[in-house]
């Protein structure tokens, strides 16, 4: 078994930043997942739904790999990314940095590895691996997949070459801190900025505090819109609370990283926003069990109530957001 030595094999709450986690605190770099998903401006959201989908997905983070590229920017960090058609070299982009002692972060599709405990498409997947033999791969995943797992080899070239939505090209990757990097401290400001720009001033409708919106009409309609409400509405709410969100569509993740800021900012902008986003957290969990309750009972009426709190939610997170813009006026 080749190894990398020192790996810190903790699970976190999301994947990438789950990932993130593990190659940075290999290279002496060691921040709350809360804080690399808010220095990445993860936070999002996306009413999607098309014609050869089964069901409307409401998905509440950036699109994949969009966290890492903004987390090494803002912190000044090496990033090197690999991509190939090719098995051979997608293997030798992977086995090369281990043998020479780094992690690697990869992008696969979650739905052919042995461990994973849900068996749907997700070419959006990011993991850390840190080893391997002649028979299996050892990754790091999300702490509800089980943190520090194993996969074959042979599933886990099927999860790099999948071809489908969010799917990359045999995607691997590696971080290097160099010793000029600004302290994490500093890029407070521009993170969450950014992140509220992005989120007030959408390119379409179905993006940031518009869809949202959007999504308390339409939500009402699901059980119209559904061909099996009893499994569907159910399973929407389950990937807003479980998969990889870290609960409450990733406002959670987002109102804790507020709060680490707040204890390193003196900014009242900051406060302000942090009290609106645990106010939201509270408000799309409320929203996944109505979503829930409608699908096992039938009754329109959860749906109703569940567009009345998304109405609410758009309109909160629109404040909270423009009062984070201002963060260090």
């Amino acid at each position: 078994m080749t190894t990398v030595r020192d790996v810190d094999a903790r699970g976190g709450q999301h994947c990438e930043t789950t990932t993130l986690g593990v190659l940075l605190r290999h290279q002496g770099l060691d921040l709350s997942e809360p804080m690399l998903f808010g220095l990445g401006s993860g936070l999002s959201f996306v009413y999607w739904d098309a014609r050869n989908m089964g069901f409307p997905f409401l998905g509440g983070r950036v699109r994949p790999f969009e966290l890492t590229r903004n987390l090494a920017a803002r912190l000044g960090l090496d990033l090197v990314v690999r991509e190939t058609t090719s098995p051979r070299r997608a293997w030798e982009n992977v086995a090369a940095p281990i043998d020479a002692g780094r992690p690697v972060g990869l992008q696969l599709d979650s739905h052919h590895l042995a461990y994973f405990t849900s068996k749907a498409h997700f070419g959006g997947h990011v993991v850390a691996m840190y080893g391997y033999d002649e028979h299996d791969a050892r990754l790091v995943d999300t702490e509800q997949q089980g943190g520090a797992v194993t996969t074959s080899l042979t599933s886990l070239a099927r999860a790099r070459a999948a071809r489908g939505p969010m799917t990359a090209r045999h995607r691997s990757f590696t971080l290097t801190v160099p010793p000029d990097a600004p302290a994490p401290r500093d890029r407070i400001v521009p993170a969450v900025t950014a992140c509220a720009d992005a989120f007030l001033d959408p390119p379409i409708a179905n993006l940031g505090h518009r869809g949202v919106e959007k999504a308390g009409r339409l939500v009402r309609t699901w059980l119209q819109r559904a061909e099996d409400p009893a499994r569907d509405l159910p399973g929407a709410a389950r990937l807003m609370e479980r998969a990889g969100t870290g609960g409450a569509l990733f406002r959670n993740l987002y109102r804790d990283f507020l709060a680490e800021c707040a204890h390193l900012l003196d900014d009242r902008h900051l406060r302000a926003g942090h009290r609106r986003y645990a106010e939201a957290a509270t408000g799309w969990t409320e929203v996944a069990t109505l979503i829930t309750r409608a699908g096992e009972t039938g009754d329109a009426d959860y749906l109703e109530r569940a567009g009345a709190v998304l109405t609410d939610l758009a309109r909160l997170e629109r404040e909270a957001m423009r009062t984070l813009r201002r963060l260090g006026e």
